[in-house]
Formats: structure tokens, sequence, C-alpha cells
């Protein structure tokens, strides 16, 4: 030892008898070998140092015990101790591969034994309870900095303790026998420590030391396992009696057989001369047959492999190591556990487990530190199954939550076992443990369909909905199994897979065979080609090339005058605001676009370029000044296309992997990428099966099978049950025709102890049955034996390899070849839009598919991609306006500009029928009109409006009164998207009539239920009309998509608005819906009533016009809700509005007119009411779609006093908040609307 550390330990004390007496510099010369241990080298050596020299047993230990009133001394020792008892794996960081270092890590760990030895005392352990104990007491508000510190250490301390690694070699225990551990573990006991953990893991007050607690029940129970503690104290069951039984059968079998075949071995006379034997058939190293020099009793076991060095495996490719197998503690070690695991799960497990995952959600923990939350999910959650199983207790974790946490631990696990392989074992270990949480899982769920109590298995259906509709939950094994590498992943993970595997089948077919359909996510990778990376065509430059394309350029320019369109100019962004690249380098790469677009010929886009760069980089005048001519701009953009300009590098081109080869052989050369598209479908089993049907899927499984004689009965089962799925239940026993597989049945069935695995020896003989059945007919199936075999092969071996050839694309001749070149040449400047299919029937080998004759072209360079043979699309196949069509259209213009319905004189008199995105865009590009909302269909100003009595929703009434406004977004949005859409003209013009005329002739063509007015007179009474409303448009519409769409398919009611969720929920709403057919949710699974498929459009006619009070009234809506003009009768029937409705609706209307009149600067300071109400007559209603929100509002026409009032109260508010009207304008409608119900209320209130 060094000579400052041993007088430094010197001057601690001395050791007399019991009695420990401290010397006068104690508490310096602690301090003191904790600055030692701070400068101490990458060796460790002032922490062997201490080691030898027993400092912790024959000092520390004593100083605490005995001198534990002096607060100072106590703690800085636990300091000192905490420092010492570290673990190894964090000293040296890991385990040392120099042998120099890895001898001074083996010494700090006996080190660590030494002091685990010392701490099992109850001396020990007491002194530290009994100080946390009177930590604990305090109260948050006394507690100091240091009593918090002091409370972390003793945790870490005893935590490290725990920690060290017991030594096999020196202890030597057997089950049963106490052992260092369990020394530890009872005096923890004994002291009432483990009641203080069960403390800090319940109260609300210490939940900053859950994290702490975790890990010290984790390293208690590290030795044990969940069975055992379950059964301590328990007489065995007669389960586990047969159990052990069999077993010892097997072995017994198998000892009586191995007696007996010593027995065969042994001639009748002993042979003093071994003798020297000729093998017929059997070939020597030449071409003799063997010669054999021993007992002819003992050939049966002869292999050429005797006698040759067995070869030495590379470390990366042996099998992964197994852990440290589980040993059984002393009885009463087992006992107290069990009390602890009991006490932890009714007090404490869900309270712990939910602050631990909050804190790992939130990354308030340390690393890896989630390892501790899985196992005492995995460990608890299997104890509460085993000991009289209470859902409660472990509620926190049972969530479709916890799935996904494991589910994405699992996944993160395995990317890092790639990524870091240097640390793939302890990545290995941590996804094992993910996979034993998530089985866990499984298990309970499993339990909890099993329980007696209805709302407990009303939970675990829910839960299993929710894992069994997701594609990731459904699919975790078979990556797993997939992706399984022995070299990594040890064999008990394997083992756990498997049996995970077999409970999620099992429960999957449970949970499929009580519902007639099960509708899954589904989740597909749509892969789309970009043709960003292929290397473009060089653009021939030459004087004469450039000429031609400035001429075509300037004749674009000059037929446009120069004038670019609205969309044209909103669309060129000269730079790109996100890039990295500065803005000065971006004008350069703004030249270079503005010479592409020249060169490409397209002469507006270059202009625009050029425009916008101008904007952007005005310094200098580089494209030219702001008060520039078109011909100077002319000029500008020829210097540019002779300009030489610097042109970067195109990016390497990335090679993705095809997963389909026949899409061409240009497709090699297109960048690819991947979205996923998730929609949902019926579920089958059986399918689902399928995919388990890979040779990579059963390789596993074979692997585990070879250990047949080692593996529980369970495990064996699993093996068997799947392998019984792939050859029975999907008629794939090929699969298994490897020679390999026969070896190891062969194994099977020859095993004296045969008659322990029944399952196996009658799946091994099956399948060597179907082999020989198979052989007979097919020569080549002792050759197939030697391949693993993926489906298609499969399917060549059992239904015969006739195919192999049939497929095979016949080769092209010369005279082919040129043959094509002639008639591809004499027709490629037809206007046919598909060359192909008119060089099909020219070719003299008319058995040329169109797939053969588009590669071929390829092949020979007539054309650089497939993409450009592809078929037309269907539809109208008109993209561009010749001269005559634009002409028409500007005559057209011209003739119905100040229509009322500019757009559908122009539809109905158009000669080529375009969709109505196109004809707007040709509108705007010729600079007929100047904005869209010019081509909205108006209405005349002498119409009168709806009565209040039409029914009528917030969302339609709002846009009523906005549908005007500039720059709607609503409307911009649909036009844009109708741009995408090809539509015939009878769907345009529907479109543009609101389709409401057809609905209203189908609605009088059908007959009034009459089964079902008093429920809808009763409901009316309640005051569900809007559900009514609502429920009624939703049949016209299904009935309506019925009739178009020719098929009916089963469609959901769902409710969007509170008074219709509310109707949903009435008992008398429901006897409504089954009297007019509808059905109710079938399953936990659905939640929406159903309009059944088998229902016809008519029918769905009859039960919407049912649900009118009055059908006459109800045709009369329909009526008015077409006709422009006004109607010819007034209404019989009037329905009273209150003055405060009538007056919400006014403000409304006159806060959205100010905005308009705002936006239009037309101002007008002291508006009367009465002309505004005038001017309103002329807006116009639009007829959209029902909107999903809507509330109804309901009202006829009222006498003229209420009017007058309600005019009046519309005044005094308006004139009241006229400066905040003004002040926000851009707020949106129903915000104001808001308001005005608030303001009126109050005006009810004075």
């Amino acid at each position: 030892m060094n000579c400052d550390l041993l007088a430094t330990c010197s001057a601690l004390g001395y050791l007399e008898g019991d009695t420990y007496h401290k010397e006068a510099d104690c508490l310096e010369s602690v301090k003191d070998l904790i600055r030692y241990l701070r400068y101490e080298d990458d060796t460790r050596d002032v922490r062997q140092q201490l080691g030898e020299g027993h400092i912790v047993e024959h000092d520390l230990l004593p100083i605490i015990i005995q001198h534990g009133h002096d607060k100072a001394l106590f703690d800085t020792c636990i300091r000192l101790m905490v420092n010492l008892t570290q673990p190894a794996m964090l000293c040296f960081g890991k385990v040392p591969d120099d042998a120099v270092f890895r001898h001074h890590f083996l010494q700090v760990t006996s080190h660590l034994q030494a002091y685990k030895e010392a701490f099992a005392t109850e001396k020990v352990f007491g002194i530290l309870s009994e100080t946390l104990y009177n930590l604990l007491q305090m109260e948050w508000e006394q507690r100091q900095e240091e009593d918090n510190l002091l409370i972390e250490r003793i945790l870490l301390l005893v935590r490290n303790v725990l920690h060290v690694p017991a030594d096999p070699l020196e202890e030597k225990k057997v089950d049963d026998d106490a052992s260092v551990h369990d020394r530890l573990l009872w005096a923890i006991h004994m002291s009432g420590f483990d009641d203080l953990v069960k403390f800090l893991a319940s109260a609300q007050s210490e939940q900053q030391w859950s994290m702490h607690v975790l890990e010290i029940i984790s390293l208690m129970f590290r030795d044990q396992t969940p069975d055992t503690l379950v059964s301590a104290g328990h007489a065995r069951s007669a389960e586990e009696k047969q159990r052990d039984i069999s077993e010892l059968e097997g072995l017994r079998q198998k000892e009586q057989a191995e007696k007996r075949s010593r027995t065969l071995q042994r001639g009748s006379r002993h042979s003093r001369f071994g003798g020297s034997f000729v093998v017929k058939g059997l070939k020597a190293i030449g071409d003799n047959d063997m010669i054999y020099h021993r007992n002819v009793n003992k050939f049966k076991n002869y292999t050429h492999d005797m006698g040759k060095a067995v070869r030495h495996v590379p470390r990366r490719n042996q099998q992964a190591r197994e852990c440290m197998d589980k040993r059984r503690s002393a009885l009463n070690v087992r006992l107290f556990l069990r009390e602890f695991c009991v006490d932890f799960l009714e007090n404490c497990y869900n309270r712990l487990m939910y602050i631990v995952k909050e804190n790992l959600i939130r990354e308030q923990s340390q690393e890896h530190d989630e390892t501790y939350y899985l196992w005492a999910l995995s460990f608890f959650m299997a104890f509460n199954r085993g000991n009289d199983f209470r859902a409660d207790l472990v509620s926190e974790t049972m969530s479709t939550r916890t799935f996904h946490f494991i589910e994405t631990n699992i996944t993160n696990y395995y990317e890092m076992i790639l990524a870091d392989r240097k640390e793939a074992t302890s990545w290995s270990r941590r996804m094992h443990l993910a996979l034993k949480a998530y089985q866990e899982l499984l298990m309970t769920v499993n339990e909890m369909d099993r329980s007696e109590d209805e709302s407990i298995r009303h939970s675990a259906n829910v839960i299993k909905s929710n894992i069994f509709y997701l594609t990731e939950y459904r699919e975790i094994f078979l990556t797993l199994l997939r992706k399984y590498d022995g070299t990594k992943q040890p064999q008990s993970y394997l083992k756990d897979l498997v049996e995970s595997t077999h409970l999620f089948l099992r429960m999957l077919e449970r949970f499929c065979k009580g519902r007639r359909s099960l509708v899954v996510q589904k989740k597909r990778v749509k892969r789309k080609k970009s043709r960003k990376g292929k290397k473009q065509p060089d653009v021939e430059r030459t004087p004469e090339a450039l000429a031609d394309t400035l001429k075509v350029v300037e004749e674009q320019l000059k037929g446009v005058n120069f004038q670019l369109s609205e969309s044209l100019t909103e669309r060129i962004v000269p730079f790109d605001a996100t890039s990295e690249t500065p803005l000065e380098e971006q004008r350069t790469e703004a030249m270079v676009r503005v010479q592409d677009a020249l060169q490409a010929q397209l002469g507006p886009e270059s202009l625009a370029l050029l425009r916008a760069a101008r904007e952007v980089w005005p310094e200098g005048d580089v494209f030219g000044s702001s008060d520039v001519d078109p011909e100077e701009e002319l000029e500008l953009l020829k210097q540019i296309l002779h300009a030489e300009l610097p042109r970067s590098a195109p990016p390497p081109e990335t090679q993705m992997e095809e997963d389909d080869e026949d899409d061409g052989p240009d497709l090699e050369e297109d960048e690819e990428l991947e979205a996923v598209q998730v929609s949902e479908t019926e579920f089958k089993f059986l399918d689902f099966v399928k995919k388990f049907a890979n040779p990579n899927i059963v390789r596993p499984y074979l692997h585990l099978l070879k250990s047949y004689s080692k593996n529980t009965p369970h495990t064996n089962h699993c093996i068997v049950r799947m392998l019984h799925r792939v050859a029975f239940d999907l008629k794939m026993d090929a699969l298994l025709y490897q020679l390999s597989v026969f070896h190891l049945f062969n194994k099977i069935l020859s095993d004296p102890a045969a008659s322990a695995y029944k399952e196996l020896v009658t799946f091994a003989k099956y399948v060597l049955n179907r082999f020989f059945s198979l052989a007979a007919t097919n020569n080549k199936a002792y050759i197939e034996l030697l391949f693993w075999k993926n489906v298609g092969a499969v399917r060549e071996m059992t239904e015969g390899y006739s195919k192999d050839g049939a497929e095979k694309m016949p080769a092209w001749t010369e005279e082919e070849e040129e043959e094509l070149r002639n008639l591809y040449e004499e027709h490629r400047h037809s206007e046919d839009p598909d060359i192909v299919e008119t060089l099909l029937p020219l070719l003299s080998n008319s058995t040329r598919t169109r797939k053969q004759v588009v590669i071929q072209m390829v092949r020979l360079g007539l054309v650089d991609s497939a993409k450009e043979l592809k078929k037309p699309k269907k539809g109208t196949g008109i993209v561009l306006w010749t001269e005559d069509q634009e002409v028409e259209l500007q005559m057209l213009y011209e003739e119905y500009k100040d229509s009322d319905d500019v757009l559908g004189n122009i539809f109905k008199k158009l000669t080529a029928k375009r969709s109505r995105a196109r004809v707007v865009d040709k509108l705007l590009s010729l600079g007929l009109v100047s904005e869209r909302r010019e081509l909205y269909k108006k209405r005349s100003r002498s119409a009168r409006p709806k009565s209040s009595g039409t029914q009528m929703s917030e969302e339609d009434f709002l846009a009523e009164l906005t549908q005007n406004l500039p720059d709607d977004p609503q409307e911009q949005d649909e036009d844009e998207s109708e741009e995408s859409e090809e539509e015939d003209e009878p769907e345009m013009q529907e479109r543009q009539d609101g389709g409401s005329s057809r609905s209203q002739s189908v609605a009088s063509k059908v007959e009034r239920r009459a089964d079902v007015g008093a429920i809808v007179t009763r409901l009316h009474d309640e005051g569900m009309s809007e559900a009514l409303a609502w429920l009624q448009r939703c049949l016209d519409r299904a009935a309506k998509g019925r009739e178009d769409d020719g098929f009916s398919q089963a469609t959901p009611l769902v409710p969007l608005t509170e008074a219709c969720e509310d109707a949903m929920e009435n008992k008398t709403f429901h006897k409504l819906l089954r009297k007019l057919g509808m059905r109710p949710p079938a399953n936990e699974q659905e939640t929406f009533w159903r309009i059944p498929e088998k229902i016809s459009p008519s029918q769905l006619h009859s039960a919407a016009a049912s649900l009118s009070p009055n059908p006459d009234e109800s045709q009369s809506e329909e009526v008015l809700a077409e006709d422009d003009g006004p109607p010819e009768e007034p209404r019989e029937e009037k329905k009273e509005v209150s003055g405060s409705q009538r007056a919400d609706a006014l403000r409304a209307l006159s806060s959205a007119r100010k905005r308009k009149l705002h936006s239009s600067k037309d101002k007008a300071p002291d508006m009367d009411l009465a002309s505004t109400e005038d001017a309103d007559s002329s807006f116009e209603r639009p007829k959209e779609k029902t909107t999903k929100r809507s509330r109804v509002l309901d009202g006829d026409d009222e006498d003229e006093e209420q009017d007058d009032s309600s005019i009046s109260v519309m005044d005094m508010n308006r004139n009241a908040d006229a400066d905040s009207d003004e002040e926000d304008i851009s707020a949106p409608v129903k915000r104001r609307r808001k308001m005005v119900i608030i303001d009126e209320d109050e005006d009810d209130e004075d």
C-alpha cells in the first residue's frame, strides 16, 4: 500500500475486539481518502489498495455502527462507501479486452464481493434503516439539502451492494441454500429496510426517489422467478407432480436404452485381435473400398469425421451465450420476498409504475433506465397472474399505451443491435427483456379474457381490438422471427419469441372465430419514381439551334403581348428561402433556370423567371432595370440564352433495390420514394397465417427444435403447432422437405424416449409420409432436399415444373429488330396517341405482347423510357387548346359575360368538352377575366330571400353572408381541387344546378311511410328537429350515391353535432331508426348505426320523405330551395320565432355586410338597416354540400310589429358596436355572431 494511504488509514482508528476506537483526525482522514479516490489512475490503484487493506470491513462499517451519532462523520463515511462500492463496470467503462486491465477489473470485482459479504449483517442495515427512517419522518419543509443528499446516498449504497455479482466458484451453493445475496436480503428484511422501500414507492411526497426504489427492488429479485415465489410455502400441485413424473420417466427410458445399446456393442466373446474388415460401398480417400480396423459392433457409430480436429468457429459466428441461470433461494427468503410482492402489488405497483413511466417519457431519467421498468412489468404481472389474479392490481400497465411503449423499445433495440455491433450483446439482452414484458402483457390479457367478471372481459376485448387492429402489433412477431440472429440473440430469447407468437396466434384465432368479420388497419408502401436523379440529355447549343429557339420564344411572347397570367406569376419563385445556399449564389442558379426555360422553348416561364429575379436582385441591373421595355427584355433573354453559365454537378444517383423487376429497364435510374398508405380491410386469419410460410420464419423454429430434449413440453408444443399450421392448414408441407429437417426427424424417431414426445413423433411421420408419396411422382424430390424452398419453389415441386419455361421471354432475331425499327420510324410522327397499339398488328410475329415490344424498344434506344409508351388515360384526352377553340371560347365569353351564369352558358355551347377547372384557367390565361370570382354564378336582384321557415344550417347561413367577399380561401381551395377532376358535361350541369332538382323529383314520386308518423311528430315536439333533418339528409345522400354508383354498401350514420349525438342516445330515436330499417352496431368494433346495403334507393327516399312533419311542406321547401324567383303561394303554416333569435340573425347579417362594404371601399357611415335589407335580396345562396357541423335556424315570416321591434333592437346594438366592428374587420363571422348573441342577452337583461 502507498505510504500516504497507509498513514491515512492508520489515522482513522483501530478495532479492539468488538469496539472501534476512532482517532481525533478520523473525519479528516475519511475526507483525505475521498480526495485520493478522485485522482486515481486508469488501473484504479487506490481502490485496489483500499480493498486489499480491508478498509470497509475493518474501519468504515464499525465507524457507522458504533459512531453513527456523529452526523458529520457518518455522512462522510457513507459518501466514501458509495464511491468504493460502485460497480466495476462503471469504473472501467466496459469489460477490458487488454489482459492487464482485465486483471485489474477482476481484482476490483473480488474486492466488491468481499464488501458485499461484510454488509450482510443486521447491524449494518439496522443503522442505515434507522437513519433513513429519521430522515423520512421529517416534513418536506424541514429537510435541508444535506438531508436529501444523505437519503440519496443511502439508497445508492444499498443499490451498489445489491448490484455486486455473485462468485459461483467461491460460494458453490445449491438450491435451497443461503447464498451471500440471500443473507443480504435477510438482513434487509430483519432491519425493516424493505418496509422503508415500500414506503418510498407509495408515498406521494417521496416520488423523486422512484427510480432508485425501482432499481433496488429489481436487484433484490435478481435471482428469483415469479413461479418459485408463488409456489413458496405451498404444497406441490398435481400438475407439477405429473410434470416431474413424466420428466423422470423420460430420463429412465433413455438410461435403459443406453444400457441396451452398450450391451449390444459387447461381443459374445472378447477378441484380443481387433481384425480388419473391408466396407463394401464406402469409398476411402482413393477409389478403393474403405478398410475398417475396429470391432464390427462399433461400426454403427462410424463417420469419416472421427479423428479429425474440431474446426475453430470465429467469435462472430459463435452462438450467443445464455445469461446466468436462476437459482432457488432459501425457503425463509422466498417467503419474505413473496410477502413483499403481495404488499407491493396492493399498495405500490400502480403508483410507482405511473411515476416511472412519466419520467421515462419526459426523459427525466438516466440512460437505459427503461430496462428496470420492463423488468418490473414482466415480473410483478407474472406474479399477480399466478397468485390469485386480480386485474385491478396491475391496471396501470394494462393499456394500449403500454403495448406501444414496449413495441417502440423493441424496434429501437433491434436498430441499435445493427448499428452498435460492439455492444450488440447488451442491446440483445435489453431486447429480450422488452420481449418478456410484451409476452407478459399478452398473457395477462388472456387471463383477463377468462375472468368471471363481465367488465374485465370487456376491457380485455377492447385491448385485443386495439392490438389486433394496428399493423405494428399484429406483425411484430413476424418481423422478430424474420430478423432472428443466433449469433447475437441467445436461445432463451428464441424460446420466449416462439411461445409469445403461439399465444398471440391463439388469441387472434379465438377473437376471429367469435365474429363474422374483423376490420383491421392495413399499411401499404407506395413507391414513387422520381426522375430527379436521371441524367438529362444534352441540349444542342449550335448557333442555328439557338436562333431557332429564340425565334420560337419571341413568337410566344409577342403572342401574349408580353403579358403574363396571374397564376404563372404566382407560381414562379426565383429562390429557395429554406435553402442553406446564400442568395448571391442562388442568383446564378436563377439565371441558369432562365436559360433552361429558354432552351425548353418556354417563353412565358422564362420571362416570368426573369421578372421575378429582377424583383429579388435589383442591384446592378443584372436582370434588367425596373423600367425596362419588352424589346429590351427580349434582348436580355437572348444574351442569357447565348451565355456560358456555370452549372453545378448533379448529385450522385442513389441506387435503391427494386421490388418489382418487371416495371421496365429504365426504372433502375430513377430515385425511389416511398409513401405509406393507410387503409382498412377485412381481416382473414388464414391469410395472416400464410405470412408465416416463409423459410426465414420456419428456420428459427427448426433451430429451436434441435434442442427438443432440453425444451419444456410447452415449448415443443408451440413449435409443433406452428409447423402444423404451415404443413397441414396451409398445405405447405413441402416447405419442410429439407435434408437437415429430415435428419432431425430421424433423430426424434430413433430417440429411446420417443414416447415422451408423442406430438413430435406424429408430426414427423406425417411429413415423411407426405414426402415419400410425392417422391413417387416427382423424380427430382430427393434433389430438392438439398435446398431451402420458398413458396414458388414449393408450388413447382408439388404441381410440376412445366411453368418454368412457359413464361420465358422469347428472343428477338435481327430481322424482327430491324422490322421494329422501320415500323417505329414510319409511325413515330403519326397523331396516334398510343404508338405501341399501332405497331402490334403490323409485326410479323403476332405472338408478341405489348410488354415485350415496349422493353425491346427501350433496349434498341428508340425511346428513353418505358414511361413514354404508357397507355393514355381514359377521359376526354384533350389537353392543348387549338387556335379555333380559343377563338370559340373568346366569342362565347363575349356573348355571355353579362349573363348571371357565365360558365354554365359557355359549357352548353362549347364544342370540345373540358373540365370546369381547365376552362377557368384558359379564361385567366387569355386575360378575359382577372380573377376567378368574376365567373361565379350571380342571382337576380329582384329575387326574394328564402323564407326564414326554410331549414338552413349555420354554415350555409354564414356562407351566404360572405360568399362575395374577395379572396375567400374556401372558394380558392374548391377551385384548386377541381383542377384534378375530369368531368363530363352532365356532371358539371348537375353540380351547377345543385343536384337538388333531381332529388326533389325523386322525393315527389316516393310514397310517404305512415308507420313512423307518430314517432316523427313526437320527436319534433321533443325538440329533435335538427337531428331529424340530419337523418333525412343522410338518407337522401345515401340513396343518391347508390343510384349513381350502381351498387350498395353499408353506410355509417356519423353524428357531427351535439344535438345529433344526443339524439343517437335517445331510445325513441333508436325506435325510429329500427322502424326505418337501420342496423345498430354489431360489436365493439363498430360505433355507429349503419344504413344496410340491402335497402334500395327508392326505399331510402321513402324513409327520408317520412321524416318531415308534413309532406307538402317539405316539397314546398325543396321547390323554394331550387327556385330563384319568389314563391308562388305563401306558406300555410308558420312557426313562431322569438324576437331575440331573429335579432341574432339580423345582427350577424349586418356585421357581415359591413365587412363587405369595407372591403370594397364603399364607405357609408350612416347606413340605414332598411337599405341594407333591400341590398341583401340580391345575395346568392350557394347550394353547397351539407356541412359536418350544422345548427338549423328555423323560422317563418313574422308580423311587421315583430320586424320593427327587431329592427329597432338591431339599430341600437349596431350603433353601440359600430366602432368595434369596423376595427376588427378580419375577425371570423362565426365569432362575430357569437358576440351578437351575447350582446342581445345583455340587452334583454336590461
